[in-house]
């Protein structure tokens, strides 16, 4: 069964440039900071390349110590190099930091296949790297996480005392299935799309994939690491982040981080998931930082380093968020993904079947004509619309609501999806007229046209529940 989704799932992938890694001093280091190449391993002895970020004159002056560190940890995608997270290694380190970044695992890690207890042991081995640094404070060295880094970092701190302090941003508070449905739900309602696509095609999708195994780590519960954590912590939320729900997942970490008397929660004015400047409401992120956002970290750290963290406080604007999340549970039976794979075989027999043997009639000189023009309607208007739903779901998982890019919008609809809707409409009409007019010639029906229209008539009839639990059928 997995096989047979990851086959279906990868087709997806072919469009998708895969991330490439870099290797060495990263391009672009200004003249004011120094790079220095570090290895290390990460969990299974997994071999794993960084630069150390810090200011040049300090690097130079071997009499300089005591300078905190801190180590970055990406978000989602495999293999994510470390020029990925430059921008704010170089405005940390100009603030005083010896900043670690280091290429992502490609090894046990992919669109299907992860481990947040992986990738937190691997952060601690950068931790463990960045801690006989000359001029690093071994106890002065914390993590810093981005997205899924705000998964990652808090449970690499819940590990290890040799972690100081924790600044996550745009972090979840919620299981990771839950969190990316809002999100791409969340980018779809950016774009102007209303309707059965968001509040049902697209709910039911990610939980089928995720019944199939296809979404790793789903039900994966922060709040656990959270509440173990007593090293100060610095939440930072965008305050138009699409990725995150930023009003729900603040409160989760006040309750988790109740027994911490060092959580600090900031929310930064005008920044989109990754506290970046954006021009449209965190849809585009541009390269700069958003002002305050890199000081506001700097001078976090310094206070804790010199031994005196800022207590338990809330700063910045409210956030907004226009929707907020839903459970989503494990499918039932008969809404799970076998179910959904075997419905789509049964489809794919009782459409094709129809037009196939009356190719063969034709072929062989013995072609009749149709009980009813609907049928061909009813064959080829099911199997677009079964397999045109899906297609284009997969695209809308694939690159991301994020992007708000469903296409061109009409009646609060992606094109695609209200045509898909229209031909789902159509393809029940022609099955009703199909099956009145089976009704009234089937007495001088052979055997074999009985057969072929009840194969047609079959996958007719069940394709409208199909249709309404995915939302072809409803507005």
């Amino acid at each position: 069964m997995r096989r047979i989704l990851l086959a279906v799932a990868a087709l997806g992938l072919l469009a998708v440039p895969p991330v490439s890694a870099s290797s060495g001093t990263p391009p672009g280091v200004p003249s004011d900071l120094k790079a220095a190449e570090v290895d290390f391993h990460g969990e299974g002895g997994l071999a794993m390349h960084g630069t150390v970020l810090t200011k040049a004159a300090e690097a130079a002056n071997e009499a300089t110590a005591g300078r905190p560190g801190v180590v970055l940890v990406h978000g989602a995608g495999t293999g994510v190099p470390r020029t990925k997270l430059l921008g704010e290694a170089v405005e940390f380190a100009r603030r005083g930091m010896a900043v670690l970044i280091y290429d992502k695992r490609a090894t046990g890690y992919s669109l299907f296949q992860r481990s947040y207890s992986q990738l937190a042991d691997d952060a601690l081995g950068a931790v463990a790297a960045l801690r006989v640094q000359p001029g690093v404070d071994p106890a002065k060295v914390g993590v810093w996480g981005l997205s899924e880094g705000g998964w990652v970092a808090p449970l690499a701190a819940s590990r290890s005392r040799d972690v100081a302090f924790v600044v996550v941003v745009g972090a979840n508070g919620l299981p990771p299935l839950r969190q990316q449905t809002w999100a791409v739900a969340a980018g779809l309602r950016k774009a102007g799309v209303t309707g059965s696509l968001v509040d049902r095609a697209e709910l039911n999708l990610y939980r089928t994939i995720a019944d199939g195994g296809l979404f790793p780590e789903p039900y994966y519960d922060p709040v656990p690491p959270l509440a173990s954590i007593r090293q100060p912590v610095l939440a930072i939320w965008g305050t138009h982040d699409l990725l995150t729900p930023p009003k729900e997942s603040p409160p989760i970490f006040s309750r988790a981080l109740g027994g911490n008397k060092h959580y600090v929660a900031h929310f930064v004015p005008g920044a989109d998931h990754a506290a970046h400047l954006t021009p449209d409401g965190g849809v585009t992120r541009l390269p700069e930082l958003a002002p305050g956002y890199a000081d506001l970290v700097g001078s976090w750290v310094g206070e804790v380093a010199a031994g005196r963290p800022p207590t338990t406080r809330s700063s910045g604007p409210a956030p907004t968020q226009d929707s907020l999340t839903v459970p989503v549970d494990p499918p039932a039976w008969w809404e799970s993904a076998a179910a959904q794979l075997v419905a789509l075989a049964l489809f794919l027999v009782a459409f094709t079947a129809y037009p196939v043997v009356a190719l063969v009639r034709r072929l062989r000189g013995g072609s009749r004509p149709p009980v009813s023009r609907a049928a061909r309607l009813l064959s080829a208007g099911g199997l677009v619309s079964v397999l045109g739903s899906f297609c284009y779901l997969f695209y809308l998982v694939m690159t991301g609501g994020k992007l708000a890019a469903p296409g061109p919008v009409l009646l609060g609809r992606p094109l695609v999806w209200l045509a898909l809707q229209v031909l789902a409409v159509v393809s029940v009409v022609a099955a009703a007229r199909t099956a009145l007019a089976w009704r009234r010639t089937r007495a001088s029906l052979d055997r074999g046209e009985r057969v072929r229209l009840g194969l047609l008539l079959t996958g007719g009839a069940l394709f409208v529940p199909w249709a309404l639990y995915w939302g072809l059928l409803l507005p």
